[in-house]
């Protein structure tokens, strides 16, 4: 339930205010949880998050770009005390310049199926948020 309220929230919050400073708030809401289980338990969480997040871009009727739905997931994560890295990547197709975001736990990359972050070069990790 959580991400069908967050990622509206969320892209509102870009719009208005710009990712830096959303993402600066989001961080404001992060917690670290001491009762993380197992990481068998970890990747479960991980993955239900992902999907939720997912989801509710498939069926919400605002549309949702991966930025959004990036920091949905990585804050959702990072309210569960589970780390992940926000990352970002640019590419250049013959004379259009494109951006990607996705969260990555462990240098893995999370809710990304057909793995479109492979194509795009992702900026320093200390650009991206670390979400614990």
């Amino acid at each position: 339930m959580r991400a069908v309220l967050l990622l509206p929230l969320i892209t509102l919050s870009i719009k208005l205010r710009g990712f830096g400073q959303t993402q600066q708030l989001l961080q404001r809401f992060l917690h670290s949880d001491p009762n993380v289980a197992q990481a068998e338990a970890i990747e479960s969480r991980v993955a239900l998050t992902s999907r939720m997040v997912l989801a509710a871009a498939r069926y919400s009727p605002i549309s949702s770009t991966c930025l959004e739905r990036s920091l949905s997931i990585w804050w959702l994560l990072g309210r569960q005390g589970i780390s992940t890295q926000l990352r970002i990547g640019v590419r250049k197709d013959a004379e259009e310049f494109r951006a990607h975001a996705w969260v990555e736990r462990d240098g893995v990359a999370i809710g990304e199926p057909e793995s479109p972050h492979l194509h795009y070069a992702a900026f320093s990790k200390e650009f991206s948020g670390d979400a614990t």
